[in-house]
């Protein structure tokens, strides 16, 4: 039977050899924490290889992602799909190991992490949807919800404003199943961490509502074991294991040193640490008893199969829950009934033709909506009622009662989107959270991370434009919309009444490929008229909103608050005999992803005098518009004032619309 360091020592191997053959990467991180992944993974960390998508597994987040190899070791050796061949090809075109974790290329990756902070921010996530969902579904004795989420993070993670969010929300909510392991080893990209890095770290967790394990030396297994221990027997506080490691370990001139950070060993070093470590292997060599006494495929199946026959139980027991797991837990489906339910919704906001700002009728889609979804799972930063995502069944999840369905984030606005982020890979939820549009800056790389991993989150924005008014430049966001459509992946919704607000919920809602973020105004916007064919069209993401017989003289195109303005101008322009077209684009990547016949009925390439209307940045309509075209658009801040001087000030007035439509004309 191979010792524990020795099974430690086939990570540091793996790392080592594959960081040099790729001639890139962190083998520092892996080598320094093989001995506290070899605990967790062999004695504690529930899972099956071969079947890693297992509802009730136990969440593994590698949040200082740089050290990659830590867990391409530990999902190779324990028996994953990811053979040896990929990690050869470490850091290499289409490889399954890509540089940092990337969530879809490797089993058992249950997120991509690199941007230190995010890890542990997700990890957050995740713990918080197992809290919930076990509040919501587990029965008397029948706990079919009972998993670990554990991460590791670095000097790094702790110093990313982010974890500092999230750990305080995850100490308030007391995620009693989240223990995280602190890479204590002193030693960043720059050197030593104590010239800018001197928090008392434990003081600081314990500060959070967390408990603390101190100290523990991060190279002794039996330390590290009841460390363990002492965490899983605190069940009401998330737990922090300090573990102090040595960066590198095993590497006799460069553990302990920056060099090792994020470098390869070279050859020789290498050969020093074999004989340090006595790994009497070749590369990426790994004995067979090794490899067995790793393998967890046949305790992951029996503990799956043990969880199956407790679910089996609790299906006798209470089928009618058991069912609604299996639907939102298991599959991830929407109920049967929810698209025609909605459709029958959006059809009476065309029916009602009220006139009420975008952020009111989002809140009354959730109104409608949120009945229809037990699964959604909502939440504001400490904005509820601006944001007006609270609807008529909001529960709040609080540490001693979680089976609400709305988390009240406090200004978090960064945490909230990358904790959006680990509830949706958690599964069994549609989530959603809220700011205004500006303080998207906050979380920006939170919301690029949703789109990287194509995860369903919902980021709903309000106060969308220099509309909000008196607040001034600091809350007028300019460049936003237009930022935010140009992330890959991403759907943004900026709908101009309550049946376009309807339906870009319905899209966020219905879409698994990917975030959205539906952007609403705080002024109230009128209503438009429809008739079938628009409102099936609607959800295209652009549509023909008020034509013209025969082919257009003009086409104009708007979004949101504007739309009301492009109609108006048309009217004024079509009184002088001109043929004028008016698209509404709630959605322009959508639009985009129509076919190509549809997209030439809308906006036909013959017709080249095109003008674009939107209370955001310019630029992005030049797509639309051609080099030839206009855009009523912004290209400065905005100013402190009522949003109606403002809109006037700034141009978005019939008289200037028409302006620049004569202009596209002459």
């Amino acid at each position: 039977m191979p010792s524990r360091a020795e099974l430690a020592n086939a990570i540091r191997a793996l790392s080592m050899d594959a960081v040099q053959q790729a001639n890139s990467g962190h083998p520092g991180a892996p080598m320094g924490m093989a001995d506290i992944a070899e605990v967790l993974w062999n004695d504690y960390l529930k899972h099956n290889p071969s079947n890693p998508n297992w509802a009730d597994r136990d969440r593994f987040v590698l949040s200082n992602g740089h050290g990659s190899m830590l867990i391409y070791s530990l999902l190779h050796l324990s028996g994953y799909d990811l053979p040896i061949e990929e990690l050869k090809n470490f850091r290499q075109m289409h490889s399954k190991t890509p540089g940092h974790p990337e969530y879809g290329y490797a089993p058992g990756v249950e997120t991509t992490t690199g941007p230190l902070g995010q890890g542990i921010t997700n990890a957050v996530g995740m713990a918080l949807a197992e809290k919930i969902l076990a509040d919501q579904f587990n029965r008397d004795s029948h706990n079919i919800v009972d998993h670990y989420t554990y991460t590791f993070m670095g000097d790094g993670c702790l110093m990313e404003g982010i974890s500092h969010e999230a750990c305080s929300l995850a100490g308030t909510l007391g995620l009693g199943k989240l223990i995280a392991f602190y890479d204590d080893n002193g030693i960043s990209i720059d050197g030593e961490v104590e010239g800018w890095f001197t928090d008392d770290t434990p003081k600081r967790f314990e500060a959070y509502g967390w408990h603390v394990v101190p100290a523990v030396d991060g190279h002794d297994s039996a330390a590290i074991k009841a460390a363990i221990e002492a965490a899983r027997a605190e069940s009401d506080k998330p737990t922090l294991i300090c573990c102090k490691t040595v960066i590198g370990f095993g590497s006799p001139n460069k553990q302990g040193k920056e060099e090792c950070h994020g470098a390869p060993l070279g050859d020789e070093e290498i050969a020093l640490v074999r004989k340090t470590l006595n790994w009497e292997h070749g590369p990426f060599e790994i004995p067979a008893d090794i490899a067995d006494s790793w393998n967890a495929q046949d305790a992951g199946t029996a503990a799956e199969s043990e969880w199956q026959g407790r679910f089996d139980a609790y299906k006798a027991a209470h089928p009618e829950l058991a069912a609604e797991f299996e639907r939102r837990v298991v599959s991830g489906d929407l109920p049967a009934d929810f698209s025609e339910k909605a459709d029958a919704y959006i059809r009476e906001c065309q029916d009602k033709a009220e006139k009420i700002a975008s952020r009111k009728a989002s809140q009354n889609t959730l109104n409608a909506f949120g009945p229809l979804l037990p699964e959604v799972l909502g939440g504001s930063a400490d904005l509820a009622g601006s944001n007006l995502t609270l609807w008529k069944g909001c529960k709040g999840v609080e540490a001693k009662d979680a089976s609400g369905n709305y988390i009240y984030y406090g200004v978090r606005e960064f945490a909230m989107s990358a904790i959006m982020n680990g509830i949706a890979l958690h599964g069994g939820f549609v989530t959603y959270g809220a700011t205004f549009l500006m303080f998207m800056e906050y979380a920006r790389n939170a919301v690029r991370m949703a789109a990287l991993m194509k995860q369903q989150a919902i980021f709903v924005y309000t106060h969308d434009s220099i509309g909000l008014g008196e607040d001034g430049p600091t809350h007028q966001p300019v460049e936003q919309i237009p930022s935010l459509r140009i992330i890959p992946n991403m759907h943004v919704w900026r709908p101009c009444d309550t049946v376009e607000s309807a339906v870009s919920w319905k899209s966020a809602i219905e879409r698994r490929d990917g975030p959205t973020s539906l952007i609403f105004s705080r002024q109230g916007l009128a209503p438009m008229a429809r008739d079938e064919e628009q409102l099936n069209n609607v959800a295209r993401g652009g549509y023909i909103l008020k034509d013209c017989d025969g082919e257009p003289d003009a086409i104009l195109i708007a979004t949101g608050s504007e739309v009301e303005l492009a109609m108006k101008a048309a009217d004024k322009v079509s009184a002088s005999g001109k043929k004028i077209r008016v698209v509404s684009m709630p959605c322009a990547e959508l639009f985009c992803a129509q076919d190509a016949e549809y997209r030439q009925q809308v906006l036909p390439i013959e017709v080249g005098a095109r003008v674009a209307v939107e209370a955001a940045h310019e630029d992005y309509w030049y797509k639309f518009v051609g080099l030839d075209g206009r855009v009523v658009g912004m290209n400065t801040f905005g100013e402190s004032a009522p949003g109606g001087e403002l809109m006037e000030h700034f141009g978005f007035t019939v008289d200037n619309v028409v302006a620049a439509v004569e202009e596209v004309l002459d």
